[in-house]
């Protein structure tokens, strides 16, 4: 059993954190108050590989495997977990959607332009009827003289105002359930197929989140994405992937908020000492850095047994549930560090204390994980 990285991984970690603390970190504040997407920002993740790594070069990816995805993730949440968001999302969901279940043309077609960061993907598969239920789909697609007529719409689409393309999930065959929603293929600009209302959100707010609206939208026949109804049977095999991004990203926030806490632990003095002498806080830290250690564990080891080719519904969900609510723990421990001062925008804490909460609900709840958990568990003897 070996626990060190390669040289290659240390190295890509090295480059990732540099760029995150030259090219992100002065922008943070600013675009998230204004809710700016860092456009310019996720170029420059396109030009170093990071929007397409976890695919083969033949398609334009950098043809990394999961643990270095997780170690970029981690990195990039570290500094904004908004841009990380807009990194996962488009890669996990999109790109990955397309790579599991699309046919060799639609691959060579997509998967080089989204690699190389020239086109943003979205992923959309919730509806406001059909959350952790996604058998409660709406959305229809209907196939008549060789092409698909689509109505209905998505609500919390991550990139959603900014994307190429979308992975939309619809029903097809609405006798069969789950196994009668198909995905297909949306590119911007179809008739018929737009972007709806931007949330205006909590956290994350430099991530673009909105709705993606249907209205007689007409694709050609080849814009199903996999075998008609199994689209949402893709879907899961996309969340065991995704569910790891998510995972990567809660260590980043974490791993940002702890941080933030050791630095400021040195610097705060209290009855004329560093706050950091006190037992009561150095509790606090041992506490946050065991936690993080032992979720990156359960993230790493999700993302090496993905890398084996194995199955990873449970230790992917094992790892989204402990690492979110980890995530949510350290936060709200490092503003407590923090006193008064992580209340204000001034600290980064401030940042971290409302982007985390989302880690426990995309990409599916804590609730959801722990069916999943407890469904393997049982089908086990």
């Amino acid at each position: 059993m070996d626990f060190s990285f390669s040289d290659e991984q240390r190295q890509l970690r090295r480059s990732v954190r540099e760029f995150a603390e030259s090219e992100i970190s002065p922008h943070v504040r600013e675009w998230d108050e204004h809710s700016t997407f860092p456009t310019q920002a996720i170029a420059k993740c396109g030009k170093l590989g990071l929007m397409g790594s976890i695919f083969p070069e033949e398609y334009g990816g950098a043809g990394y495997g999961y643990v270095e995805y997780a170690l970029l993730i981690e990195e990039l949440a570290r500094v904004d977990p908004s841009v990380a968001l807009i990194v996962a999302a488009h890669t996990s969901l999109c790109s990955n959607h397309i790579y599991i279940a699309g046919s060799e043309e639609q691959k060579r077609k997509f998967l080089p332009k989204l690699a190389s960061g020239e086109w943003i993907g979205c992923w959309s598969l919730t509806e406001p009827e059909a959350g952790s239920d996604a058998g409660g789909t709406r959305t229809a697609a209907v196939l008549a003289d060789g092409h698909w007529t689509i109505n209905g719409a998505k609500t919390f689409t991550t990139n959603a105002h900014y994307a190429q393309v979308c992975v939309a999930m619809a029903v097809t065959d609405r006798s069969r359930s789950h196994h009668g929603i198909s995905a297909f293929l949306v590119e911007a600009g179809t008739p018929g197929f737009r972007p709806g209302k931007k949330e205006d959100k909590l956290g994350m707010r430099a991530s673009d989140t909105g709705e993606v609206i249907f209205a007689e939208c007409r694709v050609p026949e080849t814009a199903l994405l996999g075998q008609a109804g199994e689209g949402f049977i893709d879907a899961l095999r996309v969340l065991d992937g995704g569910r790891i991004s998510i995972a990567a990203l809660s260590i980043g926030i974490a791993q940002g908020a702890f941080d933030a806490a050791l630095r400021y632990s040195k610097q705060r003095k209290q009855f004329g000492r560093f706050i950091s002498e006190f037992q009561a806080i150095q509790f606090k830290l041992a506490e946050m850095a065991t936690d993080l250690d032992a979720a990156r564990l359960l993230v790493l080891r999700a993302a090496w047994l993905k890398d084996q080719g194995r199955t990873v519904n449970q230790e992917s969900a094992m790892a989204k549930l402990s690492a979110s609510e980890m995530a949510v723990r350290v936060c709200n421990e490092a503003l407590q560090i923090h006193g008064g001062y992580g209340f204000i925008k001034d600290y980064p804490v401030e940042k971290f204390y409302r982007d985390v909460k989302l880690m426990t609900i995309g990409e599916g709840t804590s609730e959801i994980q722990k069916l999943v958990i407890a469904r393997q568990l049982l089908k086990n003897p």
